[in-house]
């Protein structure tokens, strides 16, 4: 017969306040719930474990070997209570992200940044991924949340648009764009242009916006993610499009951007599984991060 965790409560009580009563003052009970219980756990394990004499009870040397496991016992339960409770509070646990590059750049850091200071003692995980990889890893329940700039249309987790910005040409400081206040695609025509894998959706995004257009776009450079580009107009190597989150906070001091019209709008979506619902802890981070987004519309309604 094993025990289970009413009788062990039991048994290290009487151990640790050496009687009957005391550990039916410990564990709130009556002094005969307790006898009766100590009494049936004796029966099932086929030996005493306490000895009566004179009135009080003197532990076996059965129960003295057992002692030792199971207060280890009575301190993991003790751990798992003080988890839970710290769970309830919101003060710990951990949260596993994934992001797309555009917004793991700047507003994700952001969004922890502002978590961490709410909740210092919470793990936190992010990883920068392609859109295909971040569906994988929430789907198959190995990371609790994604937040990605692309469209999502995935059976296996549920997208909720949770902000909305739109569409930027960046170029160097002294570039002659700076002159104007929107730039159409027109625009863009007399410059070498930094531009995506065609087969990505980003790329097929900015492909159409430079086909609107007659005039001939040189794309002389091709990258996949837009830090990358904004990375290469800083340095001076041409000019691109793309999206307001990773310009946020001016996280690229030498780049300078205009609105590409006419509006292109993008939008900020939270993956998570259609199965696994999200913990508080990671409630908590999502309603940080809708509150870096101004622009957030409210969530549609659920069915």
């Amino acid at each position: 017969m094993t025990m289970n965790l009413r009788q062990i409560e039991m048994f290290r009580a009487i151990m640790v306040t050496g009687s009957i009563s005391g550990a039916a003052r410990l564990l709130s009970v009556s002094q005969p719930a307790i006898s009766r219980l100590l009494a049936y756990t004796e029966d099932r394990l086929g030996f005493s474990l306490f000895e009566r004499i004179k009135g009080r009870v003197q532990p076996t040397p059965e129960a003295r070997q057992l002692f030792a496991g199971v207060d280890q016992v009575h301190q993991e339960v003790a751990r798992v209570n003080e988890l839970a409770a710290e769970l309830r509070r919101g003060g710990t646990g951990s949260v596993c992200m994934v992001a797309s590059p555009s917004v793991g750049h700047v507003l994700v850091p952001k969004a922890i940044a502002h978590f961490r200071a709410r909740h210092p003692d919470v793990r936190v995980e992010l990883e920068i991924l392609t859109l295909a990889d971040l569906i994988g890893k929430v789907s198959s329940h190995r990371a609790d949340l994604a937040i990605t700039s692309l469209a999502v249309d995935e059976p296996t987790v549920t997208s909720t648009l949770i902000g909305e910005g739109r569409l930027q040409v960046i170029f160097p400081a002294d570039h002659p764009l700076a002159e104007k206040r929107v730039v159409k695609a027109a625009d863009l025509a007399p410059y070498p242009i930094i531009g995506y894998g065609p087969h990505t959706p980003y790329g097929m995004t900015v492909s159409r916006l430079l086909n609107t257009t007659t005039r001939p776009i040189r794309v002389n450079t091709q990258v996949r993610f837009t830090p990358n580009a904004c990375s290469l107009v800083q340095a001076g190597a041409g000019i691109a499009i793309v999206d307001d989150f990773v310009l946020m906070d001016r996280a690229w001091p030498n780049i300078q951007s205009r609105p590409l019209v006419p509006k292109t709008t993008t939008r900020v979506h939270l993956l998570t599984s259609r199965v696994e619902p999200l913990s508080r802890i990671a409630h908590s981070f999502v309603a940080g991060l809708r509150s870096l987004l101004p622009a957030s519309p409210a969530p549609p309604a659920k069915d």
